[in-house]
């Protein structure tokens, strides 16, 4: 993280950068909670309070708009798979993907298993893939399609697939924030994997047994049985349903395992689907463009699966895109301008014990969440800024980075304005807010790992030839 202060302009005072904090988080919770506004434009406002703070630093406002500008550019990847995805939802869904999905899993899977094992197929295809983005917008469509027809309410549903699928991006080898983790502690990838796996492992079970409980709360009854009859009825009247629709979304999960990159990967599938829309529905070049930038119109006449199918599309996006854009600009000034590095280094100083300093990593990285806006920041905020104090415990630093993962990871698509929260939510059709208490092993993940670090289990010192180790520099400073 950057850190260094230009000639000229000085650390901000605590208080300063604590302003410059309260200005947003009090702005976002008054607009949403008293007015039910959109965030973009209270976020806007912290994003003139902190550059204030910053002016009053000394800082110029060249150095003030290259943070700005900074924090946009980390996060055109995520913008651009956003639009991507949004385009894929629309074509899978007029090319029958998505229906066809829909209907056999309606057929074939049980509501009182239906939770627990939407929680294991995201697990196990995250785990496959490395990506939690990517199985959301594939296999967690369909999947919340499927519990829209059982009758579950779909923050629940919602909930099951994101634990699953950031579960698998925690501990897949192939996941990037899992090589980023150990990256920047000092540690390597399958020993930060191994350690990780203490306090993944109780946090999974945990969340295994509680969808267990819920689906059999739910589903118990069976499912209403004539509601199912309908949606697949309506289905089979509107869409061809065929097993080759099963390839596009086979694709990507191929292509996500050979370490093929997101936004080609992704692509590929939106080719996919366009040539099972045309060689099996019928579409036309009009409907496939109409479907890929304003996305899939369904008018069966059927509530239930108008309002499951009417979706995706590039535009879809924009809201999401212009919410990421701002908080990016937000968390941009704030790391540039040394207001981040101020409120972590006077954290520290009440960090004494080894349950204290990872408590204090992992409440850092959340904070870092909400106000740097992305997960990637997160983690790098964390790890490059406690490194130091690990080392000087003779901390191992499998100990950094499995806090670090355990909390900036995780909790990224727990905050509405973060580009992981952003996402989530525009890909599922779901507010943040509204699967927040359902997502179990995202909220569980930083409170087993404070548990574990307070009393000391499985907490490793580090060996002497680790004795110089010291953190790698990330590709983007």
């Amino acid at each position: 993280m950057k850190t260094d202060v230009p000639q000229g302009a000085r650390l901000p005072h605590l208080w300063e950068a604590i302003i410059s904090l309260f200005s947003l988080v009090v702005g976002i919770s008054i607009s949403i909670v008293v007015y039910g506004l959109d965030p973009q434009i209270p976020m806007l406002l912290g994003v003139i309070v902190s550059s204030v703070v910053a002016l009053r630093c000394g800082f110029s406002w060249q150095n003030i708009q290259n943070g700005m500008v900074r924090g946009i550019t980390n996060a055109l990847p995520a913008m651009i798979i956003l639009l991507v995805v949004g385009i894929l939802i629309g074509v899978w869904i007029l090319a029958g993907v998505v229906p066809t999905l829909i209907y056999y899993g309606l057929q074939f899977m049980s509501p009182s298993i239906f939770l627990p094992a939407t929680l294991l197929i995201c697990a196990i295809t995250s785990l496959a893939t490395g990506t939690s983005w990517g199985t959301a917008g594939t296999i967690g469509v369909a999947l919340m399609g499927i519990g829209a027809g059982l009758g579950f309410p779909l923050p629940i549903v919602a909930g099951a697939v994101l634990s699953g699928a950031y579960f698998g991006d925690k501990m897949s080898p192939l996941s990037d924030t899992t090589n980023l983790a150990p990256a920047m502690a000092g540690t390597d990838l399958f020993t930060h994997i191994k350690h990780m796996s203490y306090t993944t492992g109780v946090t999974f079970a945990l969340t295994l047994v509680i969808e267990i409980v819920l689906g059999l709360n739910y589903g118990g009854s069976g499912g209403d049985l004539a509601r199912i009859q309908t949606v697949l009825a309506t289905l089979d009247a509107n869409f061809t349903i065929n097993p080759v629709l099963l390839l596009p979304p086979l694709v990507v999960l191929f292509v996500s395992y050979k370490k093929m990159p997101a936004i080609p990967g992704i692509t590929l599938g939106v080719l996919a689907g366009a040539v099972c829309a045309i060689g099996l529905q019928g579409a036309d070049y009009e409907a496939l463009a109409n479907a890929a930038y304003g996305g899939f119109a369904s008018e069966t006449g059927i509530e239930d699966v108008d309002s499951l199918l009417s979706r995706g599309g590039l535009s879809s996006m924009f809201f999401t895109i212009s919410l990421i854009i701002v908080a990016m600009m937000f968390g941009g000034v704030m790391e540039r301008t040394s207001q981040l590095k101020v409120i972590a280094d006077t954290i520290l100083q009440y960090a004494k014990s080894t349950g204290s300093l990872i408590t204090s990593t992992v409440l850092t990285c959340i904070a870092a969440n909400l106000i740097l806006c992305d997960q990637y920041m997160a983690i790098v905020m964390g790890a490059r800024t406690y490194a130091p104090a690990y080392r000087e415990r003779d901390l191992a630093p499998e100990n950094l980075s499995r806090a670090v993962e355990d909390s900036a990871t995780v909790t990224a698509n727990l905050v509405p304005w973060n580009s992981g929260g952003a996402f989530q939510a525009a890909t599922l059709g779901v507010a943040t807010i509204a699967y927040l208490p359902f997502n179990f092993f995202c909220w569980m993940s930083p409170i087993v790992t404070i548990i574990f670090g307070v009393m000391g289990w499985t907490i490793k010192k580090r060996a002497p030839e680790e004795g110089e180790a010291a953190p790698a520099t990330s590709a983007a400073e």
